[in-house]
């Protein structure tokens, strides 16, 4: 691990916090072309955490992390780095680095000479630079190429350079807008791990943007998800890919099945009783429901098994497609009430049955599984 000299934290709740937005307005335009770009956005990131923004385009996730690095300022509220206001600052005054889409590399200069460039830029000394460069080098895995220039190597490669430039002066914070979405897959893929080793080598708080979902679930400590400028849900990726508190997080992360139901009674102590197309499931939810109309439940695809004969709680579809896929089989199904709902069978050996569309079969719900979202009942666009 690398050595870091980190200045004293506050600590809330036993976390020691590294980044928080109090309270954040951006607004662009005026008068009647004002456009609010963040909408009150608060946010606690503890130190040595990865934490990824993620949303779709136009969400505000690179409107935040533009206000973190400097490069603009927020229109209200705060912006603390270990509990000092930063927003007032200039990005060169910041102990926080950016590694952008486009790597921005100096195209001309080699690789060692690309890692360097910021530390001479900051004053650093010849053999303090050559020291922390090999460091880096080594850090990233790219010791031969050192002397390759960055125009003669590929673009996983070219992401490990600006990985290694943006971490060579410690930052306190590591910032990464998107960095991978140039990437074929096969190498994003690659690279995901990589990020995330490096993350926990050097013990920097890494705060990542994404519009990739899987991407998102597989690095982060935590997520945000953000839509709209304003942050919806802020947990582990467990928690939010199980337990989203809106349909918009709970259609957005993965793949989702959002059913119209009707609460069946009361809640009991095994969760709500909810009947969808004439069969009653149980359904959880982690906050009060009082609604006792329509709701949504949230059913992932993975959390069915396929029946060919009804068994108790069972809900009645027909087939209407089958896909292979690799490792999964998808079947596209149609309830009684003329929904589509989406089943993933994991493929192995022993499963080789194939069903024909039209046929009859039961969707049977795992346990503690399906997820009462609540509320009137809204198509989502």
């Amino acid at each position: 691990m690398l050595a870091l000299s980190q200045p004293a934290q506050p600590q809330t709740a036993n976390r020691r916090l590294a980044v928080q937005a109090i309270g954040l307005n951006k607004r662009y335009g005026t008068g009647t072309s004002t456009f609010l770009a963040l909408d009150d956005v608060s946010i606690d990131i503890t130190e040595n955490e990865f934490f990824t923004l993620l949303g779709p385009s136009g969400c505000g996730k690179t409107t935040l992390l533009r206000l973190i690095a400097g490069f603009s300022f927020p229109t209200e509220g705060q912006i603390l780095l270990h509990g000092k206001d930063i927003a007032p600052l200039p990005p060169f005054k910041r102990p926080i680095n950016t590694v952008f889409q486009n790597y921005a590399l100096f195209t001309h200069m080699s690789v060692a000479e690309n890692i360097g460039f910021g530390l001479k830029m900051l004053g650093w000394t010849k053999p303090l630079i050559a020291e922390r460069v090999a460091e880096m080098l080594k850090l990233v895995r790219m010791e031969s190429l050192a002397d390759r220039r960055t125009s003669e190597i590929s673009g996983g490669q070219q992401q490990r350079v600006a990985l290694a430039r943006a971490l060579a002066p410690q930052p306190q914070v590591l910032l990464l807008d998107e960095p991978l979405s140039a990437l074929d897959y096969k190498l994003r893929k690659e690279m995901q791990v990589e990020l995330k080793r490096l993350q926990t080598e050097t013990g920097i708080t890494f705060i990542f943007v994404t519009h990739d979902q899987e991407e998102a679930l597989a690095m982060s400590d935590r997520i945000a998800v953000m839509n709209r400028g304003r942050v919806l849900q802020v947990g582990r990726p467990k928690e939010i890919y199980n337990a989203p508190v809106d349909r918009f997080v709970a259609d957005f992360i993965g793949e989702s099945n959002i059913l119209h139901g009707r609460l069946a009674g009361p809640a009991g102590a095994d969760g709500h009783r909810v009947d969808i197309t004439g069969t009653v499931i149980t359904a959880y939810s982690s906050a009060a429901i009082t609604d006792a109309g329509s709701v949504q439940v949230l059913i992932r695809p993975e959390h069915v098994d396929v029946l060919d004969a009804p068994s108790a709680d069972s809900i009645p579809a027909v087939i209407e497609d089958e896909v292979f896929v690799g490792t999964d089989t998808r079947l596209q199904l149609r309830l009684n009430d003329g929904s589509i709902f989406t089943a993933r069978l994991t493929n192995s050996p022993e499963r080789e049955k194939v069903r024909a569309p039209g046929t009859q079969v039961w969707l049977r719900i795992h346990g503690h599984s399906a997820r009462l979202l609540g509320g009137e009942y809204v198509e989502h666009r």
